[in-house]
């Protein structure tokens, strides 16, 4: 698959591959920067025949937790346990009988991921995932192929095992995968690979969505893939990835209707190669290690290298896409 024809963007730094070789392996990552220091944070990502990788903010391994088949994962900070304060980090999973979903503890003071509990998704197939802190209550979001979608509100009990209790049920027409959440706008955004993305509301009742962005189209070429939030001022950006043309379409969504913004695609340079058949993406604005406004890590479907079919996380300075786009 060749480099998408969104606007040029540079790489600027990348993960080593998966461990997972000559298969579709590496798939959807995750960002957290500790809030008392920049400097200090992971990135998670999904090796989804195997288990997650944990990164430090330059793309550097530091961990591997294997077990179960994670697809996409989320996280949030400050979840409470008996141990105190944790990051809450959940993945979709076709692997561990009986389960949809996995739950594990990350210690911000150490910065070590560890395996918590494996949850039940009535799902027959579980398959995205995304999370949302809604003024204190844990919430983790799965859909299955078949459309439906499940939001389980989460907690940990005085035991420390989780305490799971389904909120509220809902489905879109065919197979979705990524979503994100703004708990900011009480607004969850759904990407449905063949025909675009979906804006709900986040709250505990089921209402109506709006589908603002069809594919296939100028702005996304099926299939849509992985979405991310980031916060830059006032300003709050989606970034999807048009998997079908390698490449990711940017909207502006803290207005009352999403306004497109452009499409860029991610071009080797620094050493790393181009992003092509790009899955899952995640995003972070403000101070994250050495990217002072924000940082983009992305799925490649092919890294260059050794020879073998790999997959690997390229990490994007936020500053080159606003300065591609004029953002």
């Amino acid at each position: 698959m060749t480099v998408g024809a969104g606007t040029p963007v540079p790489a600027a730094a990348e993960t080593p591959p998966v461990g997972t070789t000559a298969a579709d392996a590496a798939d959807d990552p995750a960002i957290w920067v500790d809030p008392a220091n920049s400097s200090r944070g992971v990135i998670i990502g999904t090796d989804k025949k195997s288990g997650l990788y944990v990164y430090d903010l330059a793309g550097r391994q530091t961990q591997y937790v294997a077990g179960g088949l994670p697809n996409n994962v989320d996280l949030r900070g400050g979840f409470p346990t008996p141990a105190g304060p944790r990051v809450l980090v959940a993945a979709s999973d076709r692997g561990r009988p009986g389960a949809g979903a996995a739950l594990f503890l990350l210690d911000p003071a150490t910065l070590k991921l560890d395996f918590w509990a494996a949850i039940p998704v009535d799902l027959a197939e579980p398959y995205g995932l995304c999370m949302a802190d809604r003024a204190g209550t844990f919430l983790v979001i799965v859909n299955g192929t078949d459309g439906q979608v499940r939001q389980l509100k989460v907690s940990a009990g005085a035991d420390g095992r989780p305490q799971v209790v389904e909120e509220r049920r809902f489905s879109v027409p065919t197979q979705p995968e990524g979503c994100v959440a703004d708990e900011a706008a009480n607004r969850l955004y759904l990407g449905e690979e063949g025909a675009g993305i979906w804006r709900f509301d986040l709250g505990p009742v089921a209402t109506p969505g709006q589908l603002f962005a069809r594919a296939p189209s100028a702005e996304l070429v099926p299939d849509v893939e992985g979405l991310a939030l980031l916060r830059d001022g006032p300003a709050t950006w989606l970034i999807a990835s048009s998997q079908g043309d390698s490449a990711f379409a940017v909207y502006r969504v803290d207005g009352p209707e999403p306004e497109y913004r452009g499409r860029f695609s991610v071009v080797a340079a620094n050493g790393v190669d181009a992003v092509t058949g790009t899955d899952g993406v995640a995003a972070l604005g403000g101070a994250v290690g050495a990217f002072p406004e924000g940082l983009i890590v992305m799925q490649d479907d092919v890294d260059e290298g050794p020879p073998g079919a790999r997959q690997n996380f390229k990490l994007v300075d936020w500053r080159e896409v606003k300065r591609a786009l004029g953002l």
